[in-house]
């Protein structure tokens, strides 16, 4: 089955919140972790301005990631020096004003001058896949309450 990027992008949300539910439930503060897959409102603990690059399943030579999950080439996920595996962040290309919003779940890049590398999905969705490098901003998200 053939699914658009908006499809994808909304059944990934609709996951991630079903996943959230037991979580919840047991902590009896549902409202707060619900409200937590939402980025857009986190507030910014530090931002990194350089270059970001993309990587793959064939270029990581691999299809794990540091943090042990399977790295997906379609996946919001990122590579970075040195964010905790597990971090929130915002990629922002700055020539073009697209963001996302992805999780650090790898380490890299280990080419100077480049601060994340992140899938190559990822990539095309902020418009610089066939570049292969671009401008970007990399927001460091705090949620809500930590």
């Amino acid at each position: 089955m053939n699914m658009t990027r908006n499809q994808k992008s909304v059944a990934l949300a609709i996951a991630g919140v079903i996943s959230l539910l037991p979580s919840c439930a047991a902590t009896g503060n549902a409202t707060a972790k619900i409200t937590s897959k939402f980025p857009d409102f986190w507030p910014v603990q530090s931002v990194q301005n350089g270059n970001a690059s993309w990587y793959s399943i064939k270029t990581n030579y691999g299809k794990r990631t540091a943090s042990g999950q399977q790295l997906s080439n379609t996946a919001a996920t990122a590579a970075h020096k040195t964010l905790p595996l597990g971090s929130t962040v915002r990629v922002t290309n700055m020539d073009n004003g697209k963001a996302e919003v992805v999780t650090i779940t790898d380490r890299g890049p280990y080419i100077q001058g480049r601060i994340i590398d992140v899938t190559v999905g990822v990539a095309e969705r902020l418009g610089f896949a066939a570049r292969g490098v671009a401008s970007v901003k990399v927001e460091l998200l705090a949620k809500p309450g930590s």
